[in-house]
């Protein structure tokens, strides 16, 4: 689904807009939704090639957590999300215990808003060098997990995927779980939201990259995908803004085309590719992806505590 020439990265807004562009449920699709103390759980179901092609996502599970206390300071909202989100990753991991898991940490550790992925991969709590190398002192309650911030490719000069398919072949992990900075289409979910799924993940597709997909049928092992939307592309933003204004004063707005032509005018000095994220990105990078490295060790770790997440970031 894609609105001014842009694709959101979310299952969830791909749904809402396709669902309110035709008034009706979209078939190979479902969805439910529950709330919980500080938010709302969302699991969208791509059933088939129908759904998938509607919503312009590959078939698989998605699980959107929404919680603005993400946003703010607030250690009690914070574990309640921690909570939800292991909760999630639980029913995603199908492994057993003595199977090795590999955290990726997609992103440019150099730019905050894609910072994401390397900043969770650096907490997380990794035991694989404990049982090779001091099996005596393997902490209790843990499995077998590594962690890897592989950079991007104008850094590395390196494919990612090259990369993390160097690194499975070797470490040979039963799962790859990756984490990377997403793209919205409401300037509401930025830091706001977390998206898991099933299906793996495509780097930067929400900002127009082209990076090949960190998938089952690329890697050879199952993929899960954990994301937080950091940027919305500045033609929805303006697009949103013309809406509203025209519905202020009771007046239909413009035909699509017509907006998208203005709005492309207006960003054509950026090659109309304009993301915008707050000033306060850097705190919001933090708090998201402390609860990413928690919940992943409370997921893969029995014995953490996800009441106590932040005893085990690295």
């Amino acid at each position: 689904m894609r609105i001014c020439g842009v694709s959101t990265d979310l299952a969830l807004e791909a749904h809402e807009a396709l669902r309110a562009q035709t008034g009706q449920e979209i078939p190979g699709v479902t969805v439910d939704r529950r709330d919980f103390s500080h938010g709302r759980v969302t699991t969208v179901r791509i059933m088939d090639q129908h759904g998938a092609q509607a919503l312009g996502k590959p078939p698989g599970t998605y699980v959107t957590i929404e919680a603005p206390v993400l946003r703010s300071s607030n250690p009690e909202g914070h574990t309640a999300v921690v909570k939800e989100l292991t909760a999630a990753l639980q029913d995603f991991i199908q492994v057993s215990d003595q199977d090795g898991i590999l955290v990726v940490g997609l992103g440019n550790w150099n730019a905050t808003p894609d910072a994401l992925g390397p900043r969770a991969a650096n907490q997380t709590f990794v035991t694989r060098h404990v049982y090779h190398f001091a099996p005596e002192h393997i902490p209790k309650g843990t499995r077998v997990l590594s962690a890897l911030a592989p950079g991007v490719l104008g850094i590395t000069g390196i494919e990612t995927v090259e990369i993390i398919k160097g690194v499975v072949e070797h470490v040979q992990p039963e799962l790859v779980i990756c984490v990377d900075a997403l793209a919205a289409s409401s300037v509401a979910r930025i830091a706001s939201s977390i998206q898991l799924a099933d299906c793996g993940i495509n780097p930067g597709s929400g900002i127009g990259g082209q990076r090949q997909g960190l998938t089952a049928e690329t890697l050879g092992v199952k993929v899960i995908s954990i994301g937080v939307p950091t940027v919305v592309h500045a033609a929805l933003i303006a697009r949103e803004a013309i809406i509203k204004l025209y519905e202020a004063y009771g007046r239909t707005p413009p035909q699509t085309a017509e907006m998208e032509g203005i709005i492309q005018q207006l960003l054509e000095p950026f090659g109309g590719q304009l993301m915008v994220t707050p000033k306060e990105i850097d705190d919001l990078i933090h708090n998201c992806a402390r609860i990413i490295a928690g919940s992943i060790s409370a997921a893969v770790h029995p014995g953490v505590d996800p009441e106590h997440y932040a005893d085990y970031l690295q």
